[in-house]
């Protein structure tokens, strides 16, 4: 029994492959584009999920740190430590500290211009991180919308060139028309295969890329929040 299934599945792999072979140039050449597609779209999946991990531990380490009560300065020390160009929350923080320690040895300056100066550093920091972020995203959306189509067009022509071919001959049957259409379908069906992984992915990895923004914009406001305070209390003593 085992033979005799292994026998049908080797038999349909090797049908589906011979009808590839069979196709038209323009339609491999259909077929070849959307395997290419594929798999640039798997890697920057695999890539994406992975660096999209990598920034949800990063930032839920650092607030812990951060709202743990102890001295910014230490904290900033420890995010620039070792030579390493901090990434996504560490980065913004290191990039608004580093501006405010700046800024804060200047006694002449006033505390608007400090907090502006401080805010200016953190969304040039925080607008690096939402295009690192939304990287390679309009690629994916891209295969996600036009494979089914670029798919759906090496199907047409496959079955135009069938139905040609077709006119000439004397009797026509199933057996005729089948694989002439069998091999135009598997265009549409790479199509699909490219695409709604694609799909998937663009959708989740955008909502993880919005609601990482969304944090890293929450922490900018709450720091300038505490640059603000820490301004306002420095003048009064002065």
């Amino acid at each position: 029994m085992n033979e005799a299934v292994k026998l049908a599945v080797s038999n349909e792999s090797l049908s589906i492959l011979q009808l590839v072979l069979q196709a038209s140039l323009l339609v491999q050449l259909v077929m070849l584009i959307l395997v290419a597609a594929s798999l640039v779209s798997w890697t920057v999946i695999f890539s994406k999920a992975s660096s999209l991990k990598k920034l949800r531990r990063e930032a839920d380490d650092f607030e812990a740190d951060f709202w743990s009560g102890g001295e910014l300065n230490s904290l900033y020390r420890r995010c620039t430590e070792g030579g390493v160009e901090p990434i996504g929350m560490t980065g913004v923080f290191v990039s608004g500290y580093r501006e405010y320690t700046r800024l804060a040895g200047n006694t002449a300056i006033e505390r608007t211009d400090l907090v502006e100066g401080v805010q200016r550093a953190m969304r040039v920091a925080l607008s690096r991180e939402v295009e690192s972020l939304e990287a390679h995203l309009p690629f994916l959306a891209t295969v996600g919308s036009i494979s089914p189509y670029v798919g759906l067009f090496g199907t047409v022509w496959g079955i135009m060139n069938s139905f040609r071919s077709l006119g000439a001959m004397q009797s026509v049957s199933i057996a005729t028309v089948a694989p002439g259409i069998s091999e135009a379908l598997i265009a549409t069906a790479m199509g699909l295969f490219a695409a709604i992984p694609a799909v998937i992915a663009y959708n989740r990895y955008s909502a993880g890329s919005e609601s990482l923004i969304a944090r890293y914009d929450v922490f900018v406001e709450e720091f300038l929040s505490i640059v603000n305070r820490q301004a306002e209390s420095g003048q009064r003593r002065s």
